[in-house]
């Protein structure tokens, strides 16, 4: 078996790691000896979070892929988010330390479904998420993220009739938010969706001073509970300004780690699933392992690729989004 059989099978490069190696080191050494840079999700794990060169959501790690001068991108995330990097930066090897770590988000809206859902609407701009696969975004008019989704609608014609996808959830707390008629696709997110009310409002008793905080993917009788609803980085954002001592946070895990970081001395309680046996972990995006991050940069595979037709008509969306992000300073 060669090594790109491996990958498809696996996933990754699968080889045998001296237990005696510094992976920090070794991955700092590596970086600097072929011009890489290491960009990571919040809902990675640790270690991960911890050797990255940037940190952040998905408009951040978007902006990061735009501008960087490395020869090499590891985008410790899901296939979206370096496909987004690879359309940003064509000409920079991108990298993912485990290809199979995909989005539930992304797979619930297969671009051929979605175009024929495009058509019943001709007359409408189409807004996606930027929770996607890169030809979803090459349908598109604007991508969006959670930090400027309720932003970039406002931006548009209070007439412009808006198709929204693929998060209903998102797509919902927008409306709320902007008072626009847009027409959503049924899409959501696993993690997000499985947070129990009724677990949260016990919980909330048993803590009555935390400020519960929440993600706009989650499902709307969560977020009416909520104190705060953000992105991630808004989220962080808000415990650092917040005095409140204690926080329940209903997004994936990983975050968590940014908060106590940056909050020492406040507490951090995931909400809870309605499934008492369930966690707030993404398994996808736990599909990537310091290990793993190591294999990927020192052999330089999974490499992500997308075609360059699609590449074309992928990145006038994600432009758009990020010259209206800047203009409005987000």
């Amino acid at each position: 078996m060669n090594i790109l059989e491996e990958i498809n099978i696996k996933g990754f490069v699968d080889e045998p790691i001296d237990p005696t190696l510094d992976l920090f080191e070794e991955i700092e050494r590596l970086k600097k000896e072929k011009n890489a840079v290491i960009l990571a999700h919040y809902y990675q794990e640790p270690d991960i979070q911890d050797i990255a060169d940037y940190i952040g959501d998905s408009l951040g790690l978007s902006q990061q892929a735009a501008k960087t001068d490395a020869d090499i991108i590891v985008f410790a995330g899901v296939h979206f988010m370096a496909e987004t990097a690879k359309i940003l930066s064509p000409s920079k090897t991108v990298l993912l330390p485990d290809v199979k770590a995909g989005c539930s988000l992304s797979d619930s809206c297969p671009p051929h479904l979605f175009a024929k859902f495009k058509e019943k609407y001709p007359d409408h701009l189409v807004i996606t998420y930027v929770n996607c696969t890169a030809e979803l975004k090459a349908l598109s008019d604007i991508v969006c993220t959670s930090s400027n989704a309720v932003q970039i609608v406002e931006s548009l014609p209070k007439d412009q009739k808006i198709i929204f996808g693929p998060d209903k959830n998102l797509g919902a707390y927008v409306i709320k938010k902007t008072g626009r008629d847009m027409v959503l696709w049924n899409g959501a997110c696993m993690v997000h969706e499985i947070f129990s009310e009724q677990r949260i409002v016990k919980l909330k008793e048993r803590h009555p001073n935390a400020r519960f905080i929440a993600h706009p993917e989650c499902e709307d009788v969560v977020l009416k509970m909520a104190d705060y609803v953000g992105s991630t980085t808004g989220l962080l954002k808000y415990t650092v300004d917040n005095p409140a001592k204690e926080f329940i946070v209903a997004t994936e895990s990983g975050i968590i780690h940014q908060m106590e970081k940056a909050n020492p001395d406040k507490v951090f309680i995931p909400a809870p699933p309605n499934n008492a046996c369930a966690c707030n972990d993404c398994p996808h995006m736990k599909r990537n392992t310091l290990e793993k991050l190591y294999l990927c940069l020192k052999n330089e595979l999974p490499e992500v690729t997308v075609p360059m037709n699609v590449i074309e008509k992928a990145r006038k969306p994600i432009e758009r989004m990020l010259e209206i992000s800047e203009r409005l300073g987000l």
